[in-house]
């Protein structure tokens, strides 16, 4: 029932929706000639009495009546209440289709996880199989009127092949008001947990993924059971449709052509047949057939859902995952591209010009930048939060223990790139270290880690390494030192950061 057009329109190009224009199954001239006679006829009756039939006086009212009906008609908001009303409808039309409940997914782990080529592990799969079947089939004939027709009673159901006659007493001893699509889903969950214990399922792990697989197939046959039990609310559709008849009602008695002679504004040309009005009655009263056939896609119109052939498809794919072609593998060989070292599939003389595209590597490989912008900028210090001096984040960077205070190399060098990248000065440190004024002749309270020093007194000396040293020098023949290199080092400083520490550290010794 489903009209496709997709081959048509693939293309872009002149005119072409037009060819589409000359559908008539599933298009909207099926759908909304009836109305647009009813209505065509209605205004003419109206035009032809009051051309023939009314008397003078009675013209003069019913001419003051056209211009109060056209005046006021565009009060109501047609086209405000149809557009989110078939908006509304459209996407909930599509989210119906994404619930119709497929055995792909399903029917693939059942394959890879119910083991054995015997009768029995024949039986187990084609069963739990024809289980998810059965609870999509008792689903679609609780709300699509065409797998209903097909499937009035449940002894048609067991007559299909779709349920046993010992299933049937089961699902007809279950003491429920309720409908009972999930039955069959009870009935697979408890047989995968038989086979789970027969050794059919060989772990917990693929009989989680079995049931995980199941529940998204349930939750689809229950998404579609509630789309249609909680429909549009009826208010809207209520609105919408007292909204746009009213609004033509209006039309069919203000879009009437008045007597030129009277003189009356905007009423200088007299036609039989409203063009523009016959438009507006095509294109509004079109929008509200729209969703007139998408609010409900489970019936027999031209665009509803082929549920039938979605029954017909699903049951004989997912017989044929799980029972031919089980374990059925064809020989591994080796493919065409096996030596090749760029694996290229070949084209057709019709496709051969794409090879000649280069491909998409991003859309910033298309930007140039001249040469000086392309240089590395030394930088002359670190970024980090105003007010904070370099050293200062470095030592909340360090663990507890491991600055100066910790002694060893560490600290020699926690020292060193202090003094050298912090840039301290009479000027930094006033501003580092915050002293409080004291009177004359009193030492100042600072508020920095460590007492000021006087003046002309050298910087005292870290305490000597606690431990072994991580760096050793050993004499060597060719120079006074040898350094040994301590595994897992990072390796050379880029050339744009300043020299090592250690050989500013050997220059200052």
């Amino acid at each position: 029932m489903t009209v496709t057009y997709t081959a048509r329109v693939a293309n872009a190009r002149f005119g072409g929706f037009s060819q589409l224009l000359l559908l008539w199954r599933g298009s909207i001239y099926k759908l909304l000639w009836r109305e647009l006679l009813c209505f065509l006829g209605f205004y003419m009756a109206l035009s032809a009495a009051y051309r023939f039939v009314l008397k003078e006086g009675q013209k003069r009212y019913f001419e003051k009546l056209v211009i109060y009906c056209d005046q006021y008609a565009s009060l109501i908001p047609v086209s405000f209440v149809l557009g989110f009303y078939v908006t509304l409808v459209v996407h909930r039309w599509w989210n119906q289709y994404l619930c119709m409940p497929l055995p792909d997914a399903l029917m693939c782990v059942v394959a890879g996880t119910v083991h054995g080529r015997d009768e029995r592990g024949r039986l187990y799969r084609r069963t739990l199989m024809r289980y998810a079947g059965l609870s999509a089939v008792l689903i679609l004939r609780s709300v699509s009127t065409a797998v209903f027709k097909r499937f009035p009673t449940i002894d048609h159901v067991v007559e299909a092949g779709f349920m046993t006659r010992e299933e049937r007493k089961k699902f007809e001893n279950l003491n429920s008001s309720y409908n009972k699509y999930w039955v069959p889903c009870v009935w697979f969950s408890n047989l995968a947990a038989q086979a789970r214990r027969e050794g059919r399922i060989r772990d917990n792990s693929a009989l989680k993924l079995l049931l995980e697989e199941l529940n998204v197939f349930r939750g689809k046959c229950g998404m579609l059971f509630h789309y249609d039990w909680i429909s549009v609310p009826l208010v809207y559709t209520q609105v919408v449709t007292i909204a746009l008849y009213s609004y033509f009602l209006a039309c069919l008695i203000g879009r009437q052509f008045l007597d030129p002679a009277q003189g009356y504004k905007d009423h200088d040309l007299d036609l039989c047949v409203p063009i523009f009005t016959l438009l507006q009655f095509f294109f509004y009263a079109g929008w509200l057939k729209v969703a007139e056939q998408l609010i409900n896609p489970f019936g027999e119109d031209d665009d509803d859902f082929e549920t039938n052939f979605l029954i017909d498809r699903n049951f004989q794919v997912s017989m044929l995952a799980v029972d031919e072609m089980y374990d059925d593998l064809a020989v591994l060989e080796k493919d065409l591209y096996w030596d090749a070292a760029e694996a290229r599939a070949p084209y057709t003389a019709a496709t051969v010009f794409q090879l000649r595209q280069p491909s998409f590597q991003g859309s910033t490989f298309d930007i140039t930048l001249a040469k000086e912008d392309m240089q590395f900028q030394r930088l002359d210090g670190l970024d980090g939060p105003v007010g904070e001096a370099p050293g200062d984040l470095l030592q909340r960077l360090l663990p507890a223990g491991a600055g100066m205070a910790g002694g060893g190399l560490l600290g020699r060098r926690l020292s060193f790139l202090l003094r050298k990248n912090s840039c301290v000065s009479e000027a930094s440190t006033g501003a580092s270290c915050s002293c409080a004024v004291v009177p004359e002749g009193a030492a100042p309270e600072c508020s920095c880690g460590d007492p000021p020093l006087e003046p002309g007194l050298p910087e005292p000396e870290p305490p000597p390494p606690a431990g072994p040293e991580p760096l050793v020098l050993i004499p060597g023949p060719a120079e006074p030192f040898t350094t040994v290199t301590v595994p897992g080092s990072r390796g050379p400083a880029p050339p744009w950061l300043p020299s090592p520490i250690g050989e500013e550290e050997e220059n200052l010794a």
